[in-house]
């Protein structure tokens, strides 16, 4: 269950594996994986939600961020924090296992038809020669954004998530289990396309990259702050149909400094290429400090252990 929008996800489908909700389930590998999501509700606590001056109604003003009828903001609270702690646990696990693998994982969050997978497959086309690629694809039906993927020659793994809104640390845990790509790989996962939900998931990803097109409200960022506010990047996507379009860059990106001062941006068109070489630069950068931090971790221990044995 998710808390934000109430959406139950009976199975999910990972490229011919079903995981089912609400139970525990062992897979062929050493360890088992519950589902046991608390879906009590308390029908004690009344709601009143009067309109305010301009007769508009606001939900999610209490402690939960969130409004569900029947459920107190305590209840609420609490249920979610016991999702996302399940959650986090499965993405630490995923954390460390992309840092033994070396691989920087991009988490791509985006509405619907924004570009994303039309970014993927160019910036794959790309970059191939440079860094070996794969793609988590994240949908709730269909296999289609995934099929694009391998037809550039990368690794691609559907999640379709059913009902549910987003992906989540358990599910992108299988996944990886069929990614094998080396050293200085760079692991995309395209999230289902949703502002809202993927925000309070954290996939083990090192960085999440809201992805904006300039055919959209240049008020996203303020409609959808919590996304935009876990986002490290943002990428205004489309930028060719500027010229066509009534929507203010500079306001969009204050808005989004607004909610996320340290967040970056960068402006480009994946159709004709345009900013593009700032997006690879940006990977390229990342990848670097990756294995920078790895390095520094190395050194670490070894002037540890070094220490230790002057001491003895």
């Amino acid at each position: 269950m998710c808390t934000t929008c109430g959406c139950a996800s009976g199975n999910t489908q990972i490229e011919g594996h079903d995981l089912h909700h609400g139970h525990a389930h062992a897979h062929d590998h050493d360890h088992t994986h519950s589902h046991a999501h608390d879906h009590a509700h308390s029908h004690s606590q009344s709601h009143s939600h009067a309109p305010d001056a301009k007769g508009d109604l606001h939900y999610g003003r209490g402690a939960a961020g969130a409004h569900a009828p029947g459920l107190s903001q305590r209840r609420m609270v609490q249920i979610e924090q016991d999702i996302l702690s399940k959650n986090d646990r499965y993405a630490a696990a995923n954390r460390e296992k992309l840092a033994e693998q070396n691989l920087l994982a991009l988490n791509l969050v985006s509405s619907p038809g924004s570009g994303k997978t039309t970014l993927l497959t160019r910036t794959i086309e790309d970059i191939g020669k440079t860094f070996t690629c794969g793609v988590i694809e994240g949908d709730q039906q269909t296999a289609n954004d995934a099929d694009r993927i391998r037809a550039t020659g990368a690794k691609a793994v559907q999640i379709n998530t059913g009902k549910g809104c987003h992906l989540d640390a358990h599910m992108v845990g299988h996944a990886l289990e069929q990614f094998d790509l080396g050293e200085q790989g760079v692991l995309f996962i395209e999230n289902v396309g949703n502002l809202v939900c993927p925000a309070a998931f954290d996939l083990g990803e090192a960085h999440k990259v809201a992805i904006l097109s300039v055919t959209e409200g240049e008020d996203k960022p303020l409609k959808y702050p919590d996304m935009f506010h876990a986002a490290d990047l943002m990428i205004l996507n489309k930028v060719d149909l500027l010229p066509y379009l009534d929507f203010d860059v500079a306001q969009c990106i204050e808005y989004a400094r607004r909610v996320n001062p340290e967040i970056q941006v960068l402006q480009l068109s994946a159709r004709t290429g345009e900013g593009m070489q700032g997006w690879y630069a940006w990977i390229e950068q990342r990848q670097q400090a990756l294995l920078q931090a790895k390095l520094d971790a190395l050194e670490s221990q070894v002037a540890s252990l070094k220490r230790t044995l002057g001491k003895g």
